[in-house]
């Protein structure tokens, strides 16, 4: 599930040192120290390029920690502010990272878990898939039906459903929270009333 804090992409781990340092690449920190919440990972890093380093857990906060008490950190990043924001540059990407949901095996074996694992999965993913969209819906003549529809965008097809009074019709769809906008006001010219836009918690196809 590619999600993080403020987009749809990936995390990256990466090592960073201060602005300024004489560190340029990875080989540079050869003895240094290295705060990090990623030991294991970050220790197989180096040993891979072949760079003796010494590796600390750290406890949080590892962007404040350097120069004064290591000399880089690997930390976890989406958009690099907070390294910037503590003077901090990147000099490597150590990996790329994104949620995963993982099941236990014998869980997974016994029928009645295994369909509560998926419906989770259906509910995680079908909130991933609603973050983008919105629903709109509004009120039209029958003279103005075919008008309305032509302008809304959908999933598949909107939905139109008779109203009491004669000759109205409710209109419902789902779209990119981009299109708003845009769409909203030319409702409005083809004859649109009612219009009403509304937040998507879910979306299961």
């Amino acid at each position: 599930m590619e999600y993080s804090k403020v987009s749809r992409k990936k995390c990256k781990w990466v090592l960073a040192v201060p602005e300024g340092s004489k560190f340029k690449k990875p080989q540079d920190l050869k003895n240094k120290r290295i705060a990090t919440e990623l030991v294991d990972t970050t220790k197989r890093y180096f040993k891979k390029l072949g760079v003796p380093v010494n590796v600390e857990f750290s406890w949080g906060a590892t962007e404040v920690k350097p120069p004064r008490l290591v000399d880089a950190i690997v930390d976890i990043t989406e958009t690099g502010s907070s390294l910037r924001a503590n003077r901090l540059k990147i000099i490597a990407e150590i990996l790329e990272t994104s949620t995963i949901l993982i099941a236990n095996k014998e869980s997974w074996k016994n029928d009645k878990k295994k369909h509560k694992l998926e419906n989770i999965k259906m509910l995680l993913q079908g909130t991933l898939a609603a973050e983008n969209f919105v629903g709109l819906k509004c009120n039209t003549h029958e003279d103005n039906l075919d008008k309305v529809v032509k302008v809304l965008p959908a999933l598949n097809n909107p939905t139109i459903a008779h109203l009491s009074d004669e000759g109205w019709f409710a209109v419902e769809t789902i779209i990119h929270k981009n299109e708003i906008q845009d769409i909203v006001p030319k409702l409005k010219r083809v004859g649109a009333t009612g219009i009403v836009e509304y937040t998507i918690n879910k979306i299961i196809e």
